[in-house]
C-alpha cells in the first residue's frame, strides 16, 4: 500500500491497467452504425426545402419522453468539453490517449443517432433543439468531477458513476418512449455506456488498491458533489423534474442502481487497507449514504403525493 502519489505517478502506475482494459473493451465492443437505427422512410423536407416545418402535432412522443430524449442528446452534445476534461486529467500518451480518443468516437455516435432519430421522426422542434445545442455547447462543462487536487482520481471516480447513471437514464428513456425504434436505439446506446462504465470502474478499483486513502477521498467528494453533466443546459431543471417524477432517473435509482452497486464492487466497506485518514473518510461516506437514503424516502413520498394530485386533476378534467 502506498500512502500518496502525484497525479503523474498514478497515471504511470495505472497505465498497464488502462491498456489491459482498453484491450478488453475493444474485444467486447460491438461495431454498429447510426444510420442503421434511423427510420429514414419517415422523413420529409422542411420548409426551406419546399416541405412543411415542425408543428407539435407531428410528434408521437409524450412530454416526458421528449424531455428525456432532449436531455440525453444535449448531454452527448457536450462531448468536446468531456474530451478536453478527460485529456487534461489523464495524458495524451500511450494507452490513455488511445482510450480517450476511442471513448470520444464511440460517444459521438450516440449524439448522431439520437439527433437523426428526433429530426427524421419530427419528435421535437428541430429549431429549438439546435438553439439549445448552441447554448449548451457554448457553456461547455467544467469541473464536473467535483473538488480536489488529484484530477486523475476524481476523473475516474466521477466518470464511473456518471457512465452508469447515463446507462440507467438511456435505458429507462427507451421504455418511456413507448416506441420500438427509440427503444432499440437507446438499448444500443445503453450497452455502450455500460462498457464505458466498466473501464472506468476497473481503473478506479485499481487506484483504490494503489492509493486507498486518496482514492476513497476522491470517491467521497465526487458522491457528495455529484451532478449530471447537463446541469447547465436550457430547461434542465424542468426536464430533470419530469425525468425524476416519472422514474427515468431519480434519487432511488441513483442510490440503488448506481452508487451502492459500484461501492460494493470496490468492496469499500469491507476493505482493511485504509489508514487512519481513510477510516475517517469511510465513516463520513457511511454517514452521507445514510442521509441520502433518508432523502430518497422523502423524495418518493413527495413524488407519490404529486402523482396522486395529477391523477385526481386528470380525472376531474375528464369527468
Amino acid at each position: 500500500m502506498v500512502n500518496s502519489l502525484t497525479p503523474l505517478q498514478i497515471l504511470t502506475e495505472l497505465e498497464p491497467v488502462a491498456e489491459q482494459n482498453l484491450n478488453r473493451h475493444l474485444s467486447m465492443a460491438k461495431e454498429w452504425h447510426p444510420h442503421d437505427y434511423v427510420p429514414w422512410d419517415r422523413g420529409r423536407n422542411f420548409a426551406a426545402m419546399g416541405g412543411i416545418d415542425w408543428e407539435p402535432a407531428q410528434s408521437e412522443l409524450s412530454e416526458v419522453a421528449k424531455a428525456a430524449l432532449v436531455t440525453n442528446l444535449l448531454t452527448e452534445d457536450n462531448l468536446p468539453s468531456y474530451h478536453r476534461l478527460i485529456s487534461d486529467s489523464f495524458t495524451r500518451d500511450g494507452a490513455w490517449r488511445a482510450w480517450v480518443d476511442r471513448w470520444t468516437a464511440e460517444e459521438n455516435r450516440h449524439g448522431i443517432v439520437l439527433r437523426d432519430y428526433l429530426v427524421v421522426t419530427r419528435g421535437v422542434d428541430p429549431v429549438a433543439l439546435e438553439q439549445a445545442r448552441m447554448i449548451c455547447m457554448s457553456q461547455g462543462v467544467d469541473n464536473a468531477t467535483g473538488t480536489g487536487d488529484n484530477s486523475v482520481l476524481h476523473g475516474v471516480a466521477y466518470v464511473t458513476f456518471q457512465e452508469l447513471a447515463t446507462r440507467v437514464s438511456h435505458r429507462n428513456t427507451g421504455r418511456v418512449c413507448d416506441e420500438p425504434i427509440a427503444d432499440r436505439i437507446l438499448q444500443r446506446v445503453a450497452a455502450d455506456e455500460n462498457l464505458h462504465m466498466v473501464f472506468y470502474r476497473n481503473l478506479c478499483g485499481a487506484a483504490l488498491n494503489l492509493v486507498p486513502d486518496d482514492a476513497l477521498d476522491a470517491i467521497t467528494q465526487v458522491l457528495r458533489n455529484f451532478r449530471m453533466p447537463g446541469a447547465g443546459m436550457p430547461d434542465f431543471r424542468r426536464n430533470s423534474v419530469l425525468i425524476a417524477k416519472h422514474g427515468i432517473y431519480d434519487l432511488r435509482q441513483h442510490l440503488d442502481e448506481v452508487v451502492l452497486p459500484v461501492l460494493r464492487k470496490w468492496n469499500i466497506f469491507d476493505r482493511n487497507d485504509f489508514g487512519p485518514r481513510g477510516e475517517r473518510i469511510r465513516d463520513d461516506l457511511a454517514t452521507f449514504l445514510d442521509k441520502l437514503g433518508k432523502d430518497v424516502i422523502r423524495f418518493e413520498e413527495h413524488r407519490d403525493r404529486a402523482l396522486a394530485r395529477d391523477a385526481a386533476r386528470r380525472e376531474r378534467e375528464s369527468a
